[in-house]
């Protein structure tokens, strides 16, 4: 049995592929939510935008500290694989739910894989790089999205059988979710977009929001790219980034801030943006699979990869530099290599985890 554990947005996205790949083999697996984002438009719908089957267990845990909110998921998860006592359990990425996901399972002597291990910043001031190296170094299957993440997990020494380059479930959500997208949603027409005609924002990381002159100088930065282009600058924002602009009574010149998008409608204006600036992994991600320019409002990133295919810039968040960044993105060719894989990482992950032998069943 496979416990499917997630808890966010970008974990719902990236395990859908192999959420798919479960039905498709009639596996016998179960999803398991934390909870830990407690939106119904950031989260719970996009189980059925994505055609998603509803998870077997939701903890509901909410907000709270990072300590807080571990704590409760820790005790959440290790209460139902006690009942449930999966085979495995797989996890994605570097949240909250992701740490102690692995570290429950890992207690329990339940097989642990980790889908997009590797991954580094090489910032551990940022919450994420502390859960992506824990969940690593428990994790009995590290299924890296790259060689480059292959090559880090072996630096700290993790046994090479372990590792498994796999390719992005990324790319497979993009592929995916695009068909389905296409289907169900016209966001551009909604909003008055034109294809190429706007820049897309995203910015949530709590190093970027929290900090006032930070976010001033973000905001600013978007103002001037506004400015020189004559373009709107959609930004759908996240409730900690609305609420946050509302506390340090940041004004918008420009920008149009809109309610956060469900994947679908996201995937659509991202796919049609003459560029993307953004602080998410992800969306670092999903423009270089998309064929859209992205400037990266940090100094660092665990996705070195966009980078070195000349996709994506980093650039911080000095107005100055926002404004320079997307200058010299829009100079580059819209032509660069995917560097994640061909859109099967979630069939080869099942069938990994297919070949194991059963605590209980052969399934």
């Amino acid at each position: 049995m496979i416990a499917i554990v997630l808890g966010t947005r970008p974990e719902i996205i990236k395990m859908s592929p192999i959420i798919r790949e479960c039905e498709a083999w009639n596996a016998d697996y179960f999803i398991l939510h934390s909870g830990q984002h407690y939106s119904y438009e950031m989260d719970r719908s996009f189980f059925e935008d994505l055609n998603l089957p509803k998870p077997k267990y939701n903890l509901d845990v909410g907000s709270g500290t990072h300590a807080g909110q571990t704590a409760r998921i820790l005790t959440g998860i290790e209460d139902v694989l006690v009942k449930e006592s999966p085979d495995i359990v797989l996890v994605q990425g570097d949240t909250n739910t992701v740490m102690a996901g692995a570290l429950a399972a890992a207690k329990l002597h339940i097989r642990v894989g980790h889908v997009e291990a590797g991954l580094r910043s090489f910032d551990r001031t940022m919450p994420e790089e502390i859960n992506r190296v824990i969940a690593d170094h428990v994790s009995d299957y590290l299924f890296a999205p790259t060689e480059t993440a292959r090559r880090y997990l072996e630096r700290e020494g993790i046994d090479e059988n372990k590792i498994s380059v796999t390719g992005n479930t990324i790319v497979d959500a993009v592929f995916q979710n695009r068909e389905i997208s296409e289907s169900k949603a016209n966001i551009l027409d909604t909003l008055g977009l034109e294809p190429k005609g706007y820049f897309l924002v995203t910015s949530h990381r709590q190093e970027n929001v929290d900090d006032p002159e930070t976010l001033r100088s973000i905001i600013a930065g978007l103002q001037a790219v506004h400015q020189e282009y004559e373009l709107p600058v959609i930004f759908p924002m996240h409730p900690r980034t609305r609420k946050m602009t509302e506390r340090f009574g940041i004004q918008f010149d420009g920008i149009t801030p809109i309610e956060p998008l469900g994947f679908l409608e996201f995937l659509q204006v991202e796919a049609n943006a003459r560029l993307v600036l953004t602080d998410s992994g992800g969306v670092q991600e999903e423009t270089c699979i998309l064929g859209v320019p992205c400037v990266t409002l940090r100094k660092n990133t665990e996705r070195p990869e966009t980078i070195e295919a000349g996709a994506n810039l980093l650039v911080g968040t000095a107005a100055t530099d926002i404004l320079a960044g997307v200058r010299e993105m829009l100079s580059r060719p819209r032509v660069w290599e995917n560097p994640y894989g061909d859109g099967t990482a979630g069939r080869t992950i099942v069938t990994i985890c297919n070949g194991l032998p059963s605590r209980n069943k052969r399934w």
